[in-house]
């Protein structure tokens, strides 16, 4: 195997026994010259430890915002997309696995700077930028110089993570973004332990620094697994812990599964349990519950939480209803938190995939 090459990465250490600790994520993987993390991507190359993906990526594309999913950040809009190679977690429902899965050169197909990306996003319309398919966690410093670059051109930056890292990297991670959505795999240790070989832990204490400690504006949403995390028991813990600890205007974003990856013989989540899940959330408090992944106007839809007037109506990712006034309810004046334009995007529902290269 050759000498690895890439970018010098942040957040690491030398150890007693002579390797390199990474310290981007609680796995705290420690390496050998030439050997990779789990994670794939980073990897120690002589005295440092370098992430290999810098400036590479699986493809760019156009979403609607609300496919992130985030309702409550400039709805309507459309967002450049892009992600890498690789994951930190090694979840059996991963709904990405070619992706996240992927080894470093399998997918990694455009290459950009920074300013590249930013450059895109202008002259395609898009307000912000999306580090998503897989976790950019993983990509850090490529995530950091995109979003410093995208902020110049006054693109907003938008992270899509399961959240699990270490305080050090999640302040500088979370330091050039606007706004997250957080995947929150379940509420329990076991699952986390047996599905993702993670730890609940590290997610809770990144959702807590996010409300505590920065003005990003974040999201939740929990992928609900027959038979693994959808009891009306455990989603009752995880919204009450939701309203307890980030308060009721956090909004939460309940996922229907589907069978993929290592979980094919496990049934699609049906309808109904994402509807008794926002019953639970919203019976606790949570004023902003949603369900995804099945065609639900009532479940997709943004209310008020005060009068019941529909906000803002969405069928699927397009948009219907607008009765937003200056970030507050049109027909009784009480505020709806988010980020709101004086006028909904008209992106819709589309999908477009973007060749990176024609910006350079």
């Amino acid at each position: 195997m050759g000498r690895l090459e890439g970018f010098r990465g942040r957040y690491w250490k030398s150890t007693e026994d002579g390797r390199l600790q990474c310290d981007v994520c609680p796995r705290e993987c420690k390496l050998q010259d030439g050997q990779r993390g789990l994670c794939f991507v980073r990897a120690r190359a002589g005295d440092e430890i370098v992430l290999t993906t810098y400036g590479r990526s699986s493809g760019f594309c156009i979403d609607p915002i609300e496919k992130k999913p985030l309702n409550h950040f400039l709805p309507g809009t459309p967002v450049l997309s892009f992600g890498t190679a690789g994951c930190n977690l090694t979840c059996k429902f991963c709904q990405n696995w070619d992706i996240s899965k992927s080894r470093e050169m399998d997918r990694l197909m455009d290459q950009a700077a920074p300013e590249t990306i930013a450059e895109a996003a202008v002259r395609t319309g898009c307000r912000s930028v999306a580090y998503t398919y897989n976790d950019p966690a993983i990509f850090l410093e490529y995530a950091v110089d995109v979003a410093a670059a995208c902020r110049a051109r006054g693109i907003r930056n938008v992270a899509v993570t399961a959240g699990y890292m270490k305080a050090r990297a999640r302040e500088e991670f979370f330091g050039a973004m606007d706004a997250a959505n957080i995947d929150l795999k379940a509420f329990t240790e076991g699952f986390y332990k047996s599905l993702c070989t993670a730890s609940l832990g590290p997610v809770l204490e990144t959702l807590c620094y996010l409300k505590q400690e920065t003005d990003v504006w974040f999201e939740i949403t929990t992928l609900l697994i027959p038979d693994e995390n959808d009891s009306a028991r455990e989603v009752e813990a995880l919204s009450q812990w939701v309203m307890d600890n980030l308060g009721p205007d956090v909004p939460l974003h309940f996922s229907a599964f589907h069978p993929d990856y290592r979980m094919t013989d496990t049934p699609a989540t049906p309808a109904e349990t994402l509807h008794r899940a926002r019953d639970i959330a919203r019976a606790n408090g949570l004023r902003y519950v949603y369900t995804g992944n099945i065609h639900d106007k009532a479940g997709g839809s943004t209310y008020c939480h005060a009068c019941g007037e529909c906000l803002i109506g969405r069928d699927w990712y397009a948009l219907s209803d607008w009765n937003v006034a200056d970030g507050h309810c049109a027909s009784c004046g009480t505020a709806v938190a988010g980020h709101f334009d004086a006028v909904p995007g008209r992106w819709g529902r589309k999908r477009q995939p973007v060749r990176i290269s024609a910006f350079g």
